[in-house]
């Protein structure tokens, strides 16, 4: 095949609107997949910490290592994926609780 003639076939295909809209279909359905992968994730995020949090405003203390996790590997990523004030809430608790000695 000459190479004018594999242009000239490439052209046609991105010039196609049938091209863009298999794309445009493909495209958009990863990101609802993407959406709704986030949406599980802060839900999840969201469960666990309501249900430590909670665990230790009751018990009346934390430790060091207990706030550190709750703290750094699901606060802060649920907060910076948008999570509401409620956790944030139950953070500002948790942080006013007395340190327990491991």
């Amino acid at each position: 095949m000459r190479i004018d003639t594999l242009l000239t076939f490439a052209g046609i295909i991105f010039a196609s609107t049938g091209f863009w809209t298999f794309v445009n279909s493909v495209w958009q359905e990863r990101s609802k997949k993407q959406s709704n992968e986030s949406k599980l994730l802060l839900g999840l995020a969201y469960d666990r910490i309501v249900t430590l949090s909670s665990f230790y405003i009751k018990r009346g203390n934390i430790t060091a290592d207990e706030y550190h996790d709750l703290h750094h590997y699901l606060y802060v990523p649920y907060k910076a994926m948008g999570g509401n004030g409620t956790a944030e809430r139950l953070m500002n608790e948790v942080s006013n609780l007395s340190l327990k000695k491991e």
